[in-house]
């Protein structure tokens, strides 16, 4: 669900003029944040727009992505606390969602033949096929967004977020790091 940010940031000279008031506030830090934020949003928002029109959230995508070998293309299982785990959710958010996947046909639910009181998730084969409809279209996107930058722009921007990231996570030392060096 993308943020609730004012339409129009701050101007640098207003962010000056509160810093005035809260000696805490780095004008040029405030400014790169929100800029950061909006960016993020204006992404998913386009991201969310595009998976509505298959009928699909951005979390039910994400599971589905999650049961899909990429370098196979072939269904993969998983249980729901992998699914958790590597979507950096609850359980009980992986619960709902897989819920609504396996009523929509494009997962189903059984016994994990490891471990019979744990059940295993898998892609079906309408699953499967709805994501190679959306996936040309979403990479399109993705390529598009990020056109106007050059290969070394986005080795650069992949480098600072990535440092940004283990800043947020190093205030948060119980948080599972998401994003690998």
């Amino acid at each position: 669900m993308p943020l609730l940010l004012p339409k129009n940031l701050p101007r640098y000279e207003c962010l000056i003029e509160a810093s005035k008031t809260f000696p805490d506030l780095d004008p040029s830090a405030c400014e790169a944040f929100l800029y950061l934020l909006r960016t993020g949003n204006d992404a998913i928002h386009d991201c969310e727009t595009y998976l509505a029109g298959f009928d699909i959230s951005q979390g039910r995508f994400t599971v589905l992505m999650l049961l899909l070998d990429k370098n196979k293309n072939h269904p993969l299982t998983r249980t729901p606390a992998e699914l958790a785990d590597l979507a950096n959710v609850t359980r009980a958010t992986i619960t709902g969602l897989v819920d609504t996947l396996e009523r929509d046909g494009l997962v189903t639910r059984e016994p994990d033949p490891a471990d019979g009181r744990m059940t295993a998730v898998t892609l079906t084969g309408k699953g499967h096929s709805l994501l190679h409809r959306i996936l040309p279209g979403h990479f399109r996107r993705m390529a598009a967004l990020m056109a106007p930058l050059s290969d070394t722009d986005r080795k650069t921007l992949v480098r600072l977020l990535l440092t940004i990231s283990r800043e947020a996570s190093a205030t948060r030392p119980d948080a599972p790091v998401a994003i690998a060096s």
